[in-house]
């Protein structure tokens, strides 16, 4: 939580806001709150770990698969990332441990179903793309 805390913090503090009304309808703006979407997605999923959620697992998958394409989709080429390399790194080595807590059920709070993964993985597609094709 602690990571996800401090990476939202920076990015919320970076988001440039625009000068005239034009501005808010530019991909430019809408593009900086994807690396603040992902530290939402942790803080979240943490935030269920901490709290024993039922679905805890599914915030994990959630937040593992988001964090995971980020990169993923970078270097296909398919986008820009906005996140620095420095998070990029942090939040994938976050999100390896994310989907191996939610898929070992490591805290005992409900496995997580094939249908829950799918809709995780199509739900961290969707977050992806839309931040960054928007």
């Amino acid at each position: 939580m602690g990571i996800a805390i401090v990476l939202g913090v920076l990015y919320y503090l970076s988001i440039q806001v625009p000068e005239t009304f034009e501005g808010y309808f530019r991909r430019e703006y809408y593009s900086q709150f994807g690396p603040l979407a992902i530290s939402i997605e942790l803080l979240v999923a943490g935030y269920y770990v901490f709290n024993k959620h039922s679905k805890a697992n599914f915030s994990l998958a959630l937040f593992g698969f988001t964090a995971i394409l980020d990169p993923i989709f970078n270097l296909a080429g398919l986008f820009t990332s906005m996140v620095p390399i420095y998070a990029m790194v942090l939040f994938t080595v976050c999100a390896l441990a994310a989907l191996w807590l939610a898929f070992t059920n490591t805290f005992d709070l409900g496995k997580i179903t094939l249908l829950g993964a799918i809709w995780g993985f199509i739900l961290g597609n969707a977050i992806e793309l839309f931040f960054n094709y928007l």
